[in-house]
């Protein structure tokens, strides 16, 4: 029996099969613009400490104005704020490319770097928000559950792929053509993927048709505990994805292979994904606080090998690739983890918000940790900097730490006007 979109009985139903790939390739541009900025400003003006700072300016626009992209898309729908923001993005991008190479002061670097920011379309955080809203208003009651889990082991899965392999595509295209590349393809990536995104038939807001979700919680709803520690969260994660990153290029640029630093990083995908898309089938015993201390602790524990694999002379890349793969088997799990729980506590009509409040973290932590680990390795050496992703896997733990202590408290009545129920 075939079932409408109207009466879907699967998320593809619903979304079409059109829909992932689109939202995938979409998302690619913003994983990349951090490092390609770094390697493009690096090459151009020959200055490690002005890459470093144009990344962390990157950052800083996205922590500024993308919860505010995330509240118009809650205000007036998806498709026109992430329209605009990704045409915008793109010129930016393009921008970037020429300004880079003129003889402009290093101030208009800077300032097209926080428009660049700025404007991140934010496509990982609209997806989500997108799914959700489709399998709590459209999918039968009695598979929601079962597919948001689902749903959110893919969603964390495909941000750590586009968050592995976005730093590799912009080395590779930097390394085979030439450092303006990887921003340029960002741009064109931007503009034909994050508009397809956009203009998707799911895209539309159907807000005005379901009363449930007609009234909009306020805004300090935003500031509940339960969110600001798992903001907190995904910020480590972030902090850990540029700590890693940086800290592994040091490492092999110091072997004279500074080309496969991105290669290399891929490595922690393959554990990573494999164990995020297997969260769908942990048993429910296995509760969201319990998981994120358990995956957390992966990682802290994975991490703190890595100035060990540093000095195994000449074993040390081999060491390097299994530390790595570990690391990985930490990353994904902790990543849905962190997303559920946020969506769990979304107030309504904020959803969007809040995904696009922990995608920014993300973005926040990876171009600070960029900047300060690149600091770190090139004034303290490669030893040091191999001992940053440590830091940034336990301010994880510490988090998690805290949801448990939230977890374990008595929990007040709350509303359907304050809190989005859980499916």
């Amino acid at each position: 029996m075939s079932h409408s979109p109207q009466n879907p009985q699967t998320l593809i139903q619903a979304t079409g099969f059109s829909y992932f790939p689109i939202a995938f390739i979409a998302r690619l541009p913003f994983a990349m613009m951090v490092v390609g900025v770094l390697t493009l400003v690096v090459s151009a003006r020959g200055d490690v400490a002005l890459g470093g700072l144009e990344a962390a300016v990157v950052g800083l626009g996205t922590a500024i104005f993308g919860p505010l992209i995330g509240a118009a898309a809650d205000r007036w729908g998806q498709r026109p704020a992430v329209l605009l923001a990704g045409i915008v993005n793109s010129l930016a991008l393009l921008a970037m490319a020429w300004v880079a190479y003129s003889p402009l002061p290093d101030a208009a670097l800077l300032a097209v770097a926080f428009v660049i920011g700025a404007t991140a379309p934010q496509v990982s955080p609209m997806s989500r928000s997108r799914l959700v809203g489709i399998i709590t208003r459209l999918l039968p009651v009695e598979r929601r559950s079962h597919v948001l889990n689902g749903t959110m082991s893919y969603e964390s899965t495909a941000d750590e792929l586009v968050f592995v392999f976005g730093p590799f595509i912009v080395g590779l295209l930097g390394t085979s053509m030439t450092p303006v590349a990887p921003v340029v393809g960002a741009a064109v990536m931007t503009l034909v993927f994050v508009s397809a995104f956009a203009l998707h038939r799911t895209g539309r807001t159907p807000r005005a048709t379901h009363r449930h979700e007609a009234a909009q919680a306020p805004a300090s709803e935003l500031l509940r505990a339960p969110l600001v520690v798992a903001c907190v969260g995904v910020l480590g994660m972030g902090l850990f994805f540029g700590a890693s990153l940086t800290a592994l290029t040091a490492f092999m640029a110091d072997r004279g292979a500074a080309a496969q630093a991105g290669l290399s990083y891929g490595l922690m995908g393959v554990g990573s994904a494999i164990l995020a898309l297997s969260v769908a089938w942990f048993s429910p015993a296995f509760t969201l606080p319990a998981r994120w201390l358990t995956f957390a602790g992966v990682l802290v524990g994975g991490t703190a090998l890595l100035p060990l694999a540093g000095r195994a002379g000449g074993g040390a890349l081999a060491a390097m690739s299994v530390v790595l793969v570990v690391i990985g088997c930490g990353v994904g799990p902790t990543l849905v983890t962190q997303y559920s729980i946020a969506a769990m506590h979304s107030p309504v009509g904020r959803s969007a918000t809040v995904m696009a409040i922990m995608g920014s973290s993300i973005v926040v932590g990876q171009a600070t940790a960029s900047a300060v680990v690149g600091i770190i390795a090139q004034d303290a050496g490669v030893q040091a900097a191999l001992w940053c992703p440590v830091v940034a896997a336990l301010v994880v733990l510490g988090a998690g730490g805290a949801n448990l202590v939230l977890h374990r408290r008595p929990r007040p009545v709350e509303t359907p006007a304050r809190v989005h129920p859980a499916p």
